[in-house]
């Protein structure tokens, strides 16, 4: 079983010159606003493009050219703010600085509204990039979390138990922990009963296998996480073998329904819906010029933060 989190960049890089096709949304991923007056100041000042805000990321493409164009997953922000930026189209106006990290490398990206008095791109990005920050545990394997009150599992907004498993040993010691499982439509979740604080929460998205494996305590659930969640191993025992191996199916069985239809968390609603996103993407058409493989760094070194790297 290959990790969700493997097809899911979007949220995690900061991508230039993308193709049509990677413009388009993934599964989970919903267009939350529509901007058509937006100009990519630092990188295409003087250029009037269009700014795309989903629950994962943002795009910005040119209107003129569509290939020129880029995504900023949320992922990667380090900060936003609003300051006064000179634009070829506004001259001296109040703009939206976003300052990133991807890849060990800092982009800075300044986007401008060209429609006069409209406060909407600060409140668009703003409030969806909150919200995506807001709702880390959807997506982020977390250790030691306030993940249950009263003996019962915090639930999560869209989130439903399918399963509660008691007696389930967790075997990250030598003489193993007693504790309680819970299968839901989002995560999986064990906690020790004796110390509740004693606790894991490993979301479909970055599960990268899980199988039955042979260990020194018997047959145990082995839960693998993905690289960028710490490549985690968890073992679990769960007896009889026969209700180890019905937890294995069931978490099989919900992570493939989440795999195809994954929730991400991040719920955010413009009063006015905007378009289906394929429907605001325009196919590039192919250029009759090849580009040179060390020319392609040009795309993105106007949006370097540190300097000239």
């Amino acid at each position: 079983m290959a990790a969700a989190l493997d097809a899911l960049w979007e949220d995690r890089d900061v991508r230039f010159d993308i193709t049509a096709q990677q413009m388009k949304t993934r599964p989970g991923e919903v267009l939350i606003d529509c901007l058509d007056s937006i100009e990519d100041t630092k990188g295409n000042n003087g250029d009037r493009g269009r700014l795309l805000v989903t629950n994962l990321r943002i795009i910005w493409h040119s209107l003129a050219l569509p290939r020129v164009n880029l995504s900023v997953g949320y992922n990667t922000i380090i900060n936003i703010t609003t300051r006064t930026a000179h634009s070829k189209l506004r001259g001296h106006t109040e703009a939206l600085y976003i300052l990133t990290k991807s890849n060990n490398t800092r982009f800075e990206f300044i986007f401008t509204n060209l429609v006069l008095g409209s406060p909407r791109l600060f409140t668009s990005v703003i409030a969806v990039h909150r919200a995506y920050e807001t709702s880390k545990m959807y997506r982020d394997l977390k250790l030691r979390a306030a993940l249950i009150q009263n003996k019962q599992l915090r639930l999560l907004p869209r989130e439903q138990v399918y399963d509660k498993i008691n007696g389930v040993w967790n075997l990250s010691s030598d003489q193993g922990n007693l504790g309680t499982f819970f299968i839901t439509n989002v995560r999986i979740v064990w906690h020790a009963n004796m110390n509740e604080s004693f606790n894991v929460s490993i979301p479909y998205l970055q599960i990268w296998s899980i199988r039955i494996r042979d260990s020194k305590f018997g047959l145990a659930l082995v839960i693998e996480s993905s690289r960028q969640s710490g490549g985690y191993v968890l073992g679990f025992k769960i007896d009889p073998v026969e209700k180890l191996q019905d937890a294995l199916k069931e978490i099989n069985s919900l992570h493939k329904v989440y795999s195809a239809n994954p929730i991400f968390g991040v719920d955010y609603e413009m009063e006015e819906k905007p378009q289906a996103l394929e429907e605001l993407t325009v196919e590039q058409p192919p250029d009759d010029v090849e580009i040179e493989p060390d020319e392609q760094t040009d795309a993105f070194t106007a949006y370097f933060a540190d300097g000239n790297k």
